[in-house]
């Protein structure tokens, strides 16, 4: 039997059988699973199964297994339940109230707060839009790479990599709608169109309040918000309108109320709120420099513990769409390479073999940016060393502050954000790197392990 086989079959033991499940998808290392009821699951034992290495008791229940693994183990629950990935089972036996009720309970009990979901939802808008973004960034970077030795732009196989690497970029507002309405219970196709309502060309030649309107104005938190908008409105035409004119006049009607408030609050309200995200960023850094740094790369961590990390993407996106780059991404990529560094000094410390087995599947993987193999497979589980990491974050941020480096491309850290960082500081990225790398170490080795931490891994 393969491991991804085996993997899937006891995860399915563990969190109810199939019957329990009613949704089923993944992102770059997780398997996330939407439950019917999340009392069946045997939490410890999911956590004991060989190859996951860890578990995040969330609305959405998510198990790390590490990237390559999560597309297999993904694909054969998906086998053995009959679900498609990323399609909710049609019906079960619980009664509405009765699941009404369930979630209700599972909120109330995990604490959630409307900032954890707020940025769970704005994650799930862009996790599916992950690999499109690495794919483009990756080979956006090696184009730069090749301009910067010598490649003409008018060559024909640079002119190539050019518009292969800029595809999602320009339609990425497009995609963002279809995901907003999406995720909010909306028709996908109206999600769209409450994004071509901010960036369409077309808005040049209209005047609103005495100015002509600006294509793009509000960026991505205008796309998200006219999303929104165009599924509130949908959702309320289509209680009054008969069941019989319901695909006419409800999409009509939703269409026409969305497209005038887009134009006359949606957008120059979102254009204000994009303006002072970026400048607020930007000043921050500049003012704060090494110490804003710091912070920022010392706290992230804690964000991808918790899975939210993703929320941050739009404040990327704007960035770029703004300035053409992100300051912010370099600083917290810092966060993973403190956690690099950590988890090597436990490899030379300890004598567990689990441990060590852990580190060593885990640390490939984490020199490429992605940390939660190691995060929920090492460093979390021991507790101390998750706050060396952090600490070794912060000084590799505080260097990536000082030096203003930027990414002109995001969906990726570690050594593979090198060909996307912005105005040839790929030396001083990769010195940052080397400096959390120590750093995390250092602090690990001297006072973030001792051997007894290692007995219950």
């Amino acid at each position: 039997m393969k491991k991804e086989q085996r993997i899937a079959q006891e995860i399915l033991l563990y969190v109810g059988g199939k019957d329990n499940i009613k949704r089923l998808s993944h992102c770059m290392t997780r398997v996330r699973l939407d439950l019917i009821k999340s009392g069946n699951v045997d939490v410890k034992q999911l956590k004991n199964i060989e190859g996951v290495m860890g578990v995040i008791e969330d609305e959405t229940l998510q198990i790390v297994v590490g990237p390559g693994t999560v597309n297999k183990v993904t694909e054969e629950l998906s086998k053995l339940t009959s679900l498609n990935i990323g399609e909710e089972k049609a019906d079960h036996e619980e009664s509405l109230n009765e699941q009404a009720s369930m979630k209700k309970a599972e909120i109330n009990q995990k604490n959630n707060t409307p900032f954890k979901n707020f940025l769970r939802r704005i994650g799930n808008i862009f996790i599916p839009l992950i690999p499109g973004l690495v794919a483009s960034g990756l080979i956006n970077g090696a184009a730069n790479f090749a301009k910067n030795a010598g490649v003409s732009e008018e060559n024909t196989l640079m002119q190539l990599l050019l518009f292969m690497g800029s595809g999602i970029f320009t339609f990425l507002w497009l995609l963002v709608g279809w995901n907003t309405a999406k995720e909010f219970g909306g028709t996908p196709v109206l999600g769209a169109i409450a994004a071509t309502f901010i960036f369409s060309p077309a808005l040049e030649g209209i005047s609103i309040y005495g100015e002509q309107l600006t294509p793009g104005r509000g960026g991505l938190f205008g796309v998200i918000f006219a999303a929104w908008l165009m599924t509130f409105i949908e959702k309320r035409v289509r209680k009054i309108v008969p069941s019989s004119v319901d695909i006419i006049i409800t999409p009509l009607i939703t269409v026409l109320i969305v497209g005038v408030l887009t134009l006359y609050a949606v957008q120059p309200v979102a254009g204000i709120l994009s303006d002072g995200i970026t400048n607020g960023i930007n000043f921050i850094l500049d003012i704060g420099g090494a110490i804003a740094g710091a912070v920022l790369a010392g706290f992230f961590l804690p964000l991808v513990m918790v899975g939210l990390h993703h929320g941050l993407t739009p404040i990327h996106m704007e960035l770029i769409n703004t300035i053409d780059n992100t300051p912010l991404l370099p600083i917290l990529a810092m966060a993973g390479a403190g956690q690099v560094g950590a988890a090597i000094a436990i490899f030379v410390k300890t004598k567990n073999k689990r441990l060590r087995n852990n580190i060593k599947g885990g640390l490939p993987v984490g020199f490429l940016g992605i940390g939660e193999p190691l995060l929920y497979g090492v460093t979390l589980p021991l507790g101390r060393p998750f706050i060396t990491a952090c600490m070794g974050a912060a000084v590799g941020g505080a260097f990536q502050a000082v030096m203003k480096t930027a990414s002109e491309g995001i969906g990726v850290s570690g050594l593979s954000l090198i060909p996307l960082i912005a105005d040839n500081k790929y030396l001083l990225y990769l010195f940052g790197l080397i400096i959390s790398y120590s750093f995390g170490f250092l602090f690990t080795f001297l006072f973030g392990f001792k051997e007894e931490m290692a007995k219950n891994i």
